[in-house]
């Protein structure tokens, strides 16, 4: 019996939704890459044009032409159109972080869960081989007391197609840290704390509080030049160190990968993946619990 392609849209017409999103659609197998919606109707239309689906003007139409979403717009523009996407009863494939505030994040949550579609939060690394991998590694082992991560992005220069209104407003605590959370919680535990301070430099350091005892630390910027631009993250205790593998190259891969696991949970009608809008909401609360300390200490 053949198994009809789910039929997705493109949400959004900025570079990550042209390089990463789009070719990701059109190549994975099951996925019928079908339609484009931008707020810029000529962006979306050059892209539409470019992978022969249709482009749309109105969001609403474009919803019902499609039975999923991939979201690659401005975190605060995510959590109000997914939330009508969900409501229409389309399925989320969505980008971190979910939203730019954590009522904003748990309404979107609340959403999903409402409406019974399935969902998947596009944390790169999350869907990384290697790094799956690399996560079955340590849970194997067990022991781990803390860990460290430290990403210095040079989104905000001016000749990177990441310098985009939202980061240089919400800067890496909000771009970079979502991954750097992410993956500290799966080897760690849920984080159940944090502590936040800031330097310069769009410089943000995080102390985190798992579940079960374990600490770690997050220092992420987006202001870094690119000949300082580095990523590390290591996990350590009674087995020794261990460092995670790099940011793939490749992020088309790792969408193809959410992309399948998305649509085999709403062939079969299950709405829970490690990586669901839940999760996207719990990282973002760990994200706006920091953003009130920063706030306060920068009066």
């Amino acid at each position: 019996m053949t198994v009809r392609p789910m039929r997705f849209g493109l949400a959004g017409t900025g570079y990550w939704a042209r390089v990463t999103h789009a070719p990701a659609l059109a190549s994975t197998p099951g996925i019928e890459f079908a339609a484009a919606w931008g707020r810029n109707a000529e962006s979306a239309a050059r892209i539409a044009a470019s992978y022969d689906v249709t482009a749309h003007s109105d969001f609403d139409a474009f919803l019902a032409d499609v039975d999923g979403v991939a979201f690659s717009v401005p975190p605060d523009v995510q959590s109000v159109l997914a939330a009508r996407a969900a409501e229409a009863g389309k399925h989320l494939l969505l980008e971190k972080p979910i939203s730019a505030s954590g009522p904003a994040a748990e309404a979107l949550a609340q959403s999903v869960e409402n409406a019974g579609v399935a969902s998947v939060v596009f944390f790169t690394a999350r869907f990384q081989p290697d790094v799956r991998s690399w996560l079955s590694d340590v849970a194997s082992e067990g022991g781990w007391d803390g860990g460290c991560a430290v990403w210095l992005g040079s989104a905000l220069s001016a000749s990177s197609p990441f310098n985009t209104p939202w980061r240089r407003q919400l800067g890496g605590l909000w771009d970079l840290g979502p991954h750097a959370v992410s993956l500290l919680w799966a080897c760690l535990g849920p984080v159940r704390s944090v502590t936040a301070d800031a330097g310069g430099s769009d410089v943000t350091c995080l102390v985190l509080h798992h579940e079960g005892g374990a600490t770690s630390t997050v220092t992420v910027t987006l202001g870094a030049t690119e000949a300082a631009e580095y990523f590390e993250l290591y996990i350590w205790g009674a087995p020794g160190r261990r460092a995670a593998p790099p940011e793939t190259t490749e992020p088309s891969a790792a969408l193809q990968i959410a992309l399948r696991e998305l649509a085999a949970n709403a062939r079969s009608g299950h709405t829970a993946h490690p990586c669901d809008v839940r999760f996207g909401r719990d990282i973002g609360l760990v994200l706006a619990q920091a953003q009130r300390q920063l706030d306060v200490s920068s009066r």
